[in-house]
């Protein structure tokens, strides 16, 4: 065996010649089995003229069947971990029949990580204010507002106004709608419409011209100038329940107002929680990233590189833009993933090893529960869900995630927590 470089390795390989000879015979017979000759019943040729027919046939059927077996018997002996195909070459029969051949190819990186506990983080442990509580159960209470028709007088800041529109001109497209509810004054309605529909009653009907900013979410809308045939139909005002022991009862099982502040708190509280944790262990790893230095093989950089590329194509289609509308240099942007990838498959690996050394693993339960949860959202039968994740292979990376899970958390929970650095406010220049 000899290193070539990084991960890649080359062991010359032997195949006896009583081997090739044993499987030579087999394919011969399988070759006449199939043998169709003038003259010959079928599976009746004589193995001479099978030999002789199918000369070249038969010795590349050979080696397919025995080169891959000897091969891996080789690195078993020197119990290397392969990775991928084998790059076969210098294939070469010798008198006494026996084969002999080269094989390149990549094995898995065996190195001793360097320290992975109380290595330091910043984090904060996250607190949830009473103006935080307050803030979400407005947020609720919004959702959960309803809108009330109110008696015909002139529209007031604050009210929702109900309108028929048309664009009469201005738009590359028609705009219209049958019903349209304006909040007049409202932060997010143009002021075109407040400024022209405030004081104005059900039953009016009114033109008038609407500038939309150069950054309108709308590129065809952004800078123009439009102006609206309008009708107003009626006004609603929105009512917002109160926060009473009630409308606790109404949301879930709370009975008091003070079991829900208790449960959104709680709520607030995981969330910041999970993200401020988030971030640690992203700085964590970057950090154990960094402290680890061992060759990848490069296999697994061209399939992480391949898996950033087909998820930035997901990420595209599923915003209606078809890649094949632009001139993509696919080879630049493989190469552009290319750091990144590297760092995410050296992540893995150390993650994968300090589960090892830990003995860190991924009980039939907690793949169960994941499984059950998949069943949930998409409302089918367990068992259904678990036959089909495991033809297509996720429940390996369902295991394979839940133990990432654990080795980070156990990592985390080792880890020194230090003072995140606060970041100095840079005051901008101002030119009088």
């Amino acid at each position: 065996m000899s290193l070539v470089e990084g991960c890649k390795h080359e062991l010359e390989v032997s195949i006896p010649a009583d081997a090739v000879e044993t499987e030579t015979a087999k394919v011969t017979k399988t070759f006449q089995d199939k043998a169709r000759m003038p003259g010959f019943r079928p599976g009746k040729v004589p193995l001479s003229m099978v030999r002789r027919s199918f000369a070249s046939d038969i010795r590349q059927k050979v080696l397919e069947n025995l080169v891959p077996v000897f091969f891996t018997a080789k690195a078993n002996e020197e119990k290397l971990r392969v990775v991928g195909t084998p790059n076969v070459s210098d294939v070469h029969y010798h008198e006494d029949q026996s084969v002999h051949f080269k094989a390149q190819f990549e094995v898995f990186p065996e190195f001793e990580p360097a320290p992975y506990t109380g290595v330091e983080v910043p984090y904060r442990e996250p607190v949830v204010s009473d103006e935080d509580i307050e803030k979400r159960i407005g947020d609720i209470r919004e959702n959960k507002a309803t809108f009330v028709n109110v008696d015909p007088r002139p529209v007031e800041d604050g009210d929702y106004a109900v309108v028929s529109l048309e664009s009469i001109s201005g738009a590359d497209e028609p705009i219209k709608s049958d019903e349209v509810t304006v909040l007049i004054g409202g932060p997010e309605t143009l002021a075109g419409f407040t400024e022209n529909l405030r004081g104005s009653s059900p039953g009016d009907d009114k033109e008038f011209d609407v500038t939309y900013p150069e950054e309108y979410g709308q590129e065809k809308l952004a800078g123009k100038i439009v102006r609206f045939k309008v009708n107003v139909k009626g006004l609603r005002r929105k009512e917002v329940p109160e926060v009473s022991d009630e409308f606790a009862q109404d949301l879930g099982d709370f009975r008091t107002v003070a079991e829900l502040h208790d449960a959104v708190r709680k709520a607030i509280l995981a969330e910041r929680e999970g993200e401020a944790q988030r971030i640690a262990k992203d700085a964590l790893v970057d950090k154990l990233v960094d402290a680890n230095e061992f060759p990848v093989p490069e296999i697994f950089i061209e399939r992480q590189i391949e898996n950033r590329v087909e998820s930035r194509l997901r990420s595209l289609a599923q915003q209606g833009v078809d890649p094949k509308s632009f001139n993509l240099d696919w080879e630049k942007i493989k190469e552009a993933q290319r750091p990144a990838a590297l760092r995410e498959v050296k992540a893995s690996l150390i993650l994968q090893k300090v589960a090892e050394k830990e003995s860190i693993t991924v009980m039939n339960e907690e793949v169960d529960r994941e499984v059950e949860r998949i069943a949930r959202e998409n409302r089918e039968p367990i068992v259904t869900v678990r036959k089909k994740l495991t033809e297509d292979g996720t429940m390996d990376r369902i295991a394979s995630h839940i133990q990432t899970d654990k080795t980070l958390a156990f990592l985390f929970d080792k880890a020194t927590k230090t003072e995140p650095v606060a970041v100095p406010e840079v005051a901008e220049a101002v030119t009088e």
